[in-house]
């Protein structure tokens, strides 16, 4: 499973926001958290994708999002958005069912239960289109 990845990934694209997400912190994190070789390739290939069309899944989340654009959510959603989004649109081994899911378990660890809810309609309302 990758949830320990996946967890990791949101980590580093948490910290991004800030300023924070660098090579020594990526490999830190991956270190800390014994990530497997596959793994980490997982996570670099996330990270790419997201890097790659952060603005489309800025578009699409605004487009989903009428009462919080994506700018103003809170920066540990927009992360499990963010990860749930690469996944689900240009990683074709992982089931969309499961982005969602891992991302609103995500969200009701770092955020809140109504943060998880929020990010479940969202990425359902992908999923649908």
């Amino acid at each position: 499973m990758r949830t320990k990845a996946r967890e990791t990934v949101f980590q580093i694209v948490f910290a991004s926001q800030f300023g924070g997400a660098d090579n020594g912190l990526k490999s830190a994190l991956y270190k800390k958290e014994k990530l497997t070789d596959d793994d980490i390739v997982y996570a670099e290939n996330v990270l790419s994708v997201i890097g790659e069309h952060r603005e489309e899944f800025a578009d699409i989340i605004d487009k989903r999002s009428t009462a919080f654009p994506e700018s103003g959510l809170f920066p540990a959603d927009k992360s499990a958005l963010l990860v749930a989004l690469a996944e689900m649109l240009y990683m074709d081994d992982i089931p969309r069912a499961v982005s969602i899911n891992e991302a609103a378990n995500i969200a009701s660890v770092y955020s809140s239960e109504k943060s998880a809810s929020f990010i479940s309609g969202i990425l359902s309302e992908v999923y649908k289109n």
